[in-house]
C-alpha cells in the first residue's frame, strides 16, 4: 500500500492550492487500489475539509503514517517529518539564501525531496507547474493596472471573482481602448497570456508592424527567440547556442520600448542573460511603457525595476522614472511606470490552478511513483539518505552534508 499524504501549507500568508482536489483524490484511489491518500485538515485550503470528507478521503492531523507528503509551497523545517519523501516546491536549486536553512533541515532529517520545479521529461521540458494560471493572473492584472491607472475602464480582481469562467464573463462587459501590449516568453505562461488576449479581443500583429503601425483597437505582439534576442557578433539567433552561451547574445526590447504601454513579461531569466533594458532606460524621453506586469518575478532580474515581489493584498506599485524610486501606484501622467509583480499570482483563482495542476500530476507523475524505479523522479530528486544526489552536486556550497554535521 502506498500511503500519500495532502499536507498543510504552513508557510506565512499561506497559500491556498492544493496538489490534488477532492474528487481527483478519489478517481485515484478508484483507479489504484493500492493507493490511500488521507488529508491533513486545514482552514485555508481552497477545497474545504469538507469537500475530501464528501469523496470519502481520510482526514488526519497525523501525517507520520503516510509515504508520500505533498504541498505546495515551502514546508517549515520544524515541520518536516524525518525520511519522508516529499513533493513541495522547495526554492533550493538556485541557491535562494532564504531556504538555505530549510535545505539543510532536508539533509538532516534524510528527507527525500522531489522538487516540483525539477520534474522534467527526458528532454528537460518541466512536466509540472502553475505557468499557465500564473500567465492567465498576471495578464489580468496587468490590463487590471492599466485600467485603474489611466481610468480608460475597470476590471475585476482575480482573488474577487472566484474562477477563471467567472472572470471570462467579467470580460463580457468590458471594451479595452486601443492599447499596445507586448508580452516576452514561451511555455505555460506564455499560453496563459494568450489566452487571456483571446478572451478580450486583443488582436496579435507581428513585431515589425508592431514598431511600425498604429492602431485604433488593443493589439498585443509576443516576442521570443528571434524577435527578443540576437547574436552581438552576427546579429543571427539559435536557439541552442543561446541555450549553451547566453551570455554572447543581447537583447532586442528596446526597439518597443516608445511603442508598448504595457509589458507582460513572462521570460526565464538567469544572469547570463541580458536584461530586457536597464534602469536608467526609463529615463528616454520616447519611453511609453507605463505598466509592466512581471509575472516572471525575477526582483532585479529581467526587469530591472521590479525593486520587490509584491502580495495579492498590495500587488502593485510605482517607479518614478526620475529618481527610480519606489511610489505609489497608479499616479496619472508619464511620470511614473507601475510594477504589478506578484510572486505567488495562481493562488487568486487556487481552486481552477489546484484543478489544472492536479491532472498533470495524475497523469505523468503518479505512474511514476509506482514504479520500482524512475528516471523522471530522480532526476528530480534534490536529496535523500541525509545527502544531495549527484545532479545536485552543485549545491554543495550552498548545503552542507549530513556526513559534514558529523565531523
Amino acid at each position: 500500500m502506498l500511503r500519500i499524504g495532502l499536507i498543510r501549507e504552513r508557510k506565512k500568508l499561506p497559500d491556498e492550492r492544493v496538489a490534488l482536489t477532492p474528487h481527483q483524490c478519489r478517481a485515484i484511489m478508484d483507479k489504484y487500489p493500492g493507493i490511500h491518500i488521507s488529508v491533513e485538515p486545514s482552514p485555508t485550503r481552497c477545497y474545504p475539509d469538507a469537500a475530501y470528507m464528501a469523496e470519502g478521503i481520510t482526514l488526519s492531523a497525523d501525517m507520520s503514517q503516510c509515504d508520500v507528503l505533498m504541498g505546495i509551497k515551502e514546508v517549515p523545517a520544524e515541520y518536516l517529518i524525518p525520511g519522508k519523501t516529499y513533493f513541495f516546491f522547495s526554492h533550493t536549486r538556485k541557491k535562494q539564501p532564504h531556504n538555505k536553512g530549510l535545505m539543510n533541515a532536508l539533509i538532516d532529517k534524510h528527507v527525500r525531496m522531489i522538487d516540483y520545479e525539477c520534474l522534467t521529461h527526458a528532454d528537460e521540458q518541466r512536466i509540472l507547474g502553475f505557468g499557465m494560471f500564473a500567465g492567465i493572473v498576471g495578464a489580468h492584472n496587468g490590463l487590471l493596472t492599466y485600467g485603474r491607472k489611466s481610468g480608460l475602464y475597470q476590471l475585476p480582481a482575480a482573488h474577487a471573482v472566484g474562477t477563471y469562467d467567472d472572470m471570462i464573463r467579467a470580460y463580457n462587459a468590458v471594451k479595452l481602448p486601443n492599447i499596445k501590449i507586448v508580452m516576452t516568453g514561451s511555455g505555460r505562461v506564455a499560453s496563459g497570456v494568450l489566452d487571456v488576449m483571446r478572451r478580450l479581443d486583443i488582436e496579435e500583429v507581428e513585431p515589425t508592424d508592431f514598431i511600425t503601425h498604429q492602431y485604433d483597437y488593443p493589439v498585443f505582439t509576443h516576442l521570443k527567440g528571434a524577435s527578443l534576442y540576437a547574436r552581438k557578433d552576427n546579429g543571427l539567433f539559435h536557439r541552442d547556442d543561446f541555450h549553451a552561451n547566453p551570455g554572447a547574445y543581447k537583447c532586442l526590447f528596446s526597439n518597443y520600448v516608445n511603442q508598448a504601454d504595457i509589458l507582460m513579461n513572462g521570460i526565464y531569466w538567469e544572469e547570463r542573460i541580458a536584461r530586457l533594458f536597464e534602469k536608467e532606460d526609463i529615463r528616454r524621453r520616447d519611453w511609453r511603457i507605463s505598466v509592466i506586469a512581471d509575472i516572471s518575478c525575477d526582483v532585479d532580474g529581467s526587469v530591472p525595476i521590479t525593486l520587490d515581489a509584491t502580495t495579492i493584498a498590495n500587488p502593485v506599485f510605482g517607479v518614478d522614472r526620475q529618481t527610480l524610486a519606489m511610489t505609489e501606484p497608479y499616479r496619472k501622467g508619464k511620470e511614473t511606470i507601475d510594477i504589478m509583480s506578484v510572486d505567488n499570482l495562481p493562488n487568486e483563482l487556487p481552486a481552477d490552478a489546484s484543478q489544472y495542476f492536479g491532472v498533470h500530476f495524475e497523469k505523468h507523475v503518479l505512474p511514476e511513483l509506482l514504479k520500482e524505479n524512475s528516471d523522471i523522479l530522480q532526476r528530480a530528486t534534490i536529496c535523500e539518505d541525509g545527502k544531495l544526489t549527484p545532479r545536485f552536486q552543485y549545491l554543495s556550497d550552498y548545503a552542507y552534508t549530513h556526513e559534514e554535521t558529523e565531523h
